[in-house]
């Protein structure tokens, strides 16, 4: 690959890295010693220019990082996820200490989300089966949603300051409505059973490659992202190794399409900002993958009917997609964590980090084969 820059973080192994939605030239790094299982973390700010990758700022926290957000309010904020449970607030211009302290969760956070329309809240979910929602302004949460297990992934819809998804150890997606009435539910409206195959009378859902579709083993869900260009679609993988695209609109439709290709869990997955149907992937595997859904390809033919359906039942559903690999990046040398795209320029630059130590900023578009 001819365009890839590299920064090393020696002692500490990256969770998670976010470019600036200011600039293109600037980026950030949760970082956590020890692997994240015990020991410091230490937020990087980098800055891109001639001499290549350089830190801008650097804060250390007494626990690991998971994840960060930028700030939608402050060009110079970033919000990380800490070890310890904790939300904290660090500002470029303040040295050493974090702004803002927020302190709920009683386990690991694990991720965290800044809203991107309203811009004056923020979301963040822990080990502790919950999901906070936060002014920065204010040390308490101004709600929380019980999940009710370990609960890895939390996001802002990118077209709805009201709904808010989560994914968790129980293989669901679950999405809020925070305009609903405060019920037994709370704000709760959809559980999607990612692994489940489609409900519906009458036939087997079938791949687009004609093999049955009859789900899998529910798994834990480790990422998920929302389309920036069909805000009904939602992006989900974990330790099942496959990548699948729901519409929240049919919740027991089963996938839209299905992803196979990583070898171990899919840690983080981000949709493109620059085309509906690309997305990237990180994973234990140690590989960084370019995907598209096949949404924008003309549909499979539907299967043809089998002799014992009944012809009252209506047309069988359309075949499931199978999307397709269109790129890969091997060169971590460890798990690889994290992964995002610049919002800027061309369309195809990613960051991606991973265990061994390592921020690397790559043009996907070297990669692609379409």
């Amino acid at each position: 690959m001819a365009s890839m820059l590299e920064f090393r973080t020696p002692g500490f192994n990256p969770y998670a890295v976010k470019y600036s939605p200011y600039y293109d030239s600037r980026l950030a790094v949760a970082a956590s010693a020890n692997y994240g299982i015990v020991g410091n973390g230490r937020l990087y700010c980098l800055g891109l220019s001639a001499a290549g990758v350089q830190v801008e700022k650097a804060f250390d926290t007494n626990d690991a990082l998971y994840d960060l957000a930028w700030s939608e309010i402050n060009e110079n904020q970033i919000v990380v996820a800490c070890g310890d449970g904790s939300i904290k607030l660090f500002d470029l211009g303040v040295n050493d200490f974090p702004v803002m302290n927020f302190h709920e969760h009683k386990r690991e956070a694990f991720s965290v989300c800044w809203n991107p329309i309203t811009k004056d809240t923020l979301l963040s979910s822990s080990w502790d089966g919950t999901v906070k929602l936060w002014s920065p302004a204010r040390n308490e949460s101004l709600k929380t949603l019980p999940i009710g297990c370990c609960t890895y992934s939390t996001s802002f819809s990118p077209s709805n300051p009201h709904i808010i998804s989560a994914v968790s150890s129980d293989s669901n997606i679950r999405i809020y409505d925070l305009r609903t009435p405060v019920n037994a539910r709370y704000h709760l409206t959809t559980i999607i059973p990612v692994h489940a195959p489609p409900q519906g009378p009458g036939f087997l859902p079938r791949l687009a490659t004609g093999e049955t579709y009859a789900g899998a083993v529910p798994a834990e869900i480790l990422t998920h992202d929302w389309n920036k260009y069909n805000n009904t679609v939602i992006a989900t993988a974990g330790v099942d190794r496959i990548i699948r695209t729901h519409d929240i609109r049919n919740p027991t439709g089963g996938p839209l399409a299905v992803l196979a290709g990583h070898e171990y869990a899919v840690r983080r997955v981000a949709w493109s900002p620059h085309a509906s149907d690309i997305l990237v992937s990180a994973s234990y595997d140690m590989t960084v993958r370019v995907w598209t859904d096949g949404s924008t390809q003309a549909p499979p033919p539907p299967p043809p009917l089998p002799p014992t359906a009944d012809p009252m039942a209506g047309p069988p559903p359309p075949p499931i997609r199978t999307g397709a690999q269109i790129g890969l990046m091997n060169r971590h040398t460890e798990f690889a964590t994290g992964v995002d795209w610049c919002l800027f320029g061309s369309g195809g630059w990613v960051a991606s980090v991973g265990w061994d130590e390592r921020v690397l900023l790559w043009d996907a578009n070297g990669l692609l084969r379409r």
